[in-house]
């Protein structure tokens, strides 16, 4: 309808130009040929009918701006939305412009059953909580391009190869307009080290309709986290003993300074990290940064 009504706006702003240049070469003719006392009051008549279009168009004009910018806001909405849907623990599908992105995929086909088809996949490591070879073999992921680490690539079989995208620590890849940079994961603490091994995971920082997305992936409050700028939305973990304290998350948070933050992967062995006390680290420490909590555990009380 707007495409349209531009069309025809345009067309009319055309043929009132083509009538203007008419209207012009009949005034010279007139001023020229015709004599009193007909002339003043055919030259009135052309000055009135000019008049009369000029309005015209400069109301058609007003429509054609109002038009523009309804279009170009409605267009910038839709682009910034973001929707976040927490699937479990470290699982999370992201809906923008079109485009569904599933983060570390498991729990098979049944806990994407109310999600759309997948048509971005990032896997940030080998654990059996965010890499599951059966999950994507039952889901629909024909149409998707799937980012992986290289360790996380050489447990895939080969009827996923075209698919496959592999990052290397610091490597970037855009796709559907998302420009996704690999960011390091791994751990810090000497009794943890034999969990995640620096360049073996990524985490990932997703570039989509002018935000940027941090997940963390299984790290610690690793230098390379601390250095990041700019993001709007930061998902990080914090579980013991694979990856860090509720402690270490905030200081490096509060570091970063993300204007949104989201724990998540938050489940350790024995016990839950306690989202509460982060949340009150980060108010105490910087009150700008807002703390968003989901249900990343539908299935339990927690």
């Amino acid at each position: 309808m707007i495409l349209s009504l531009k069309y025809l706006i345009n067309r009319v702003w055309f043929i009132y130009a083509q009538v203007f240049i008419l209207d012009f070469s009949i005034i010279k003719f007139v001023k020229k040929t015709i004599q009193y006392p007909v002339k003043p009051l055919i030259l009135k008549g052309i000055d009135y009918s000019r008049k009369m279009k000029e309005k015209i168009v400069t109301i058609l004009l007003f429509m054609f701006f109002m038009l523009s910018a309804e279009n170009i806001n409605g267009q910038d909405e839709s682009s910034n939305t973001i929707k976040i849907t927490p699937i479990e623990h470290a699982t999370a599908v992201l809906e923008w412009n079109n485009i569904t992105i599933y983060i570390d995929p498991v729990g098979g086909k049944k806990a994407f059953e109310n999600q759309k088809l997948p048509d971005l996949i990032l896997i940030t490591d080998i654990h059996g909580d965010h890499f599951s070879l059966e999950t994507l073999q039952e889901l629909d992921t024909k149409k998707a391009k799937i980012i992986v680490p290289q360790a996380v690539a050489d447990k895939i079989p080969d009827e996923f190869t075209p698919q496959i995208d592999v990052l290397n620590n610091g490597d970037t890849k855009e796709r559907y307009e998302i420009q996704v940079e690999a960011i390091p994961m791994y751990n810090l603490r000497n009794e943890a080290l034999k969990f995640h091994k620096k360049g073996r995971g990524n985490g990932y920082v997703l570039n989509m309709g002018g935000k940027r997305l941090y997940f963390s992936g299984d790290t610690e409050d690793i230098p390379e986290m601390r250095a990041l700028q700019n993001i709007d939305k930061a998902f990080v973990c914090m579980n013991l003993p694979y990856t860090m304290t509720v402690k270490s998350a905030a200081d490096a948070v509060l570091e970063f300074e993300p204007k949104e933050i989201y724990p998540y992967h938050y489940r350790g062995r024995p016990n839950v990290s306690d989202v509460t006390k982060f949340k009150a680290l980060i108010n105490d420490g910087n009150s700008n940064i807002k703390v968003i909590q989901l249900d990343w555990y539908p299935q339990d009380d927690f």
